[in-house]
């Protein structure tokens, strides 16, 4: 049944195929446990698949919530799940999502209870899902999969537990702050805390008194709406912590290419600063509606280009400060900037550049540099590596 199902199901592209293949497998209300059962077993398979084709889940579900929606994202994580339990370890960054049914057998009436809804909207919704994880193409590798034995043997500095929870304490206190001044000393202090970590674990891995890390990569969210912003504002972060940024606009990632400790403060800080800057832009924007304006999608499209450009020369300005405190240092960093452009050159032989669409509102631009002051952070690049 499964397998007709999805014959009639996967490979069309209307809303046909899906009706017949949904029909097929609710036509004997009878079987639909072993049905569940047998659409997990199919569904593990095209995770694996996905997998071995670059993807991760993140990557998945980000695509899923974007062209489909809440229901078939809950469904992609029950896969998700079914699969990731048949290993012993998982690769980092990997999933969180645990299986909460009872047996695989129990799987499909647990579903329709979870989801209150009738098997045939929920066969649908799973063939959906079975859909765009076939076409799902291939993309460049960020790390090992689950059960490779190399990714197991793989060891990499993370940022000291001590130090991260400094961080993250600075950044919440940046981010709840209301006195712009604050949030620029804390931001700024939590830049410089990550700058000098680089430098400390560069010094380590010169000195040989460390086993010798490489560069790895990890993948970073960049949603719409004012995608192009938000991707300026992740580049201007990455290379103010000595990591390269990629984007890929029709996913809705970038690509970050770093050593760990280093992906992990971008990872932080780029929240953080996205989250700052949302909140200044609401309240720019506020007044400026006050005033009698309404131009809002231009308004927060130049404010957040700004903001972006803006950070990127402070953030700049707080990395090259401290490494320049001591000089000697400098060919320790040098190493490893060259290891991290070499690793990026290998995952990226043929990147592009995009022209983003310009700030045609003045007061946005001028608001948006002035919250970018105030938070201290990014670069202005007229072009992002694609």
């Amino acid at each position: 049944m499964v397998d007709r199902a999805c014959e009639a199901a996967l490979y069309g592209d209307g809303d046909a195929g899906l009706d017949a293949g949904a029909s097929v497998l609710v036509g004997d209300g009878g079987q639909w446990g072993g049905v569940g059962r047998e659409l997990l077993g199919r569904g593990e398979a095209y995770v694996r698949q996905a997998w071995e084709r670059g993807w991760q889940p993140a990557d998945v579900l980000r695509l899923v919530g974007r062209d489909l929606g809440e229901r078939h994202l809950r469904i992609t994580r029950d896969l998700i799940a079914a699969e990731a339990r048949w290993y012993a370890r998982l690769p980092e960054r990997w999933t969180d999502a645990e299986v909460w049914w009872a047996a695989d057998g129990e799987y499909g009436e647990a579903l329709v209870r979870r989801e209150k809804s009738d098997r045939f909207s929920l066969a649908t919704a799973v063939l959906e899902v079975f859909r765009l994880l076939i076409r799902l193409p291939s993309i460049e590798a960020v790390g090992p999969l689950p059960g490779d034995p190399v990714g197991d043997a793989l060891e990499h500095a993370h940022l000291e537990p001590r130090m991260l929870g400094r961080i993250r304490a600075l950044l919440a206190k940046a981010e709840a702050t209301n006195f712009p001044d604050e949030a620029e000393a804390l931001s700024a202090k939590a830049q410089e805390l990550m700058a000098r970590h680089t430098v400390d674990e560069a010094l380590l891995a010169a000195s040989g008194k460390v086993p010798a890390q490489v560069p790895v990569a990890c993948r970073i969210g960049v949603k719409a709406p004012y995608e192009e912003a938000k991707a300026v504002l992740l580049d201007a972060v990455a290379t103010a912590n000595r990591c390269r940024a990629v984007w890929n606009s029709a996913f809705e990632f970038s690509t970050v290419v770093g050593f760990e400790s280093d992906l992990e403060a971008v990872e932080l800080l780029y929240t953080s600063l996205l989250v700052q800057g949302t909140a200044a832009m609401t309240r720019a924007e506020a007044a400026q509606r006050s005033g009698g304006r309404k131009r809002t999608k231009t308004f927060r499209q130049s404010f957040l280009l700004a903001y972006a450009s803006r950070l990127g020369q402070r953030l700049a300005e707080t990395a090259e400060h401290t490494a320049a405190e001591a000089p000697d240092n400098l060919p320790a960093l040098v190493a490893r900037d060259v290891a991290v452009t070499s690793r990026a050159d290998e995952m990226f032989p043929r990147t592009t550049t995009t022209r983003l669409r310009g700030a045609t509102d003045h007061a946005g631009w001028e608001d948006g540099t002035a919250a970018a002051d105030r938070a201290h952070m990014a670069t202005r690049r007229s072009s992002l590596p694609r």
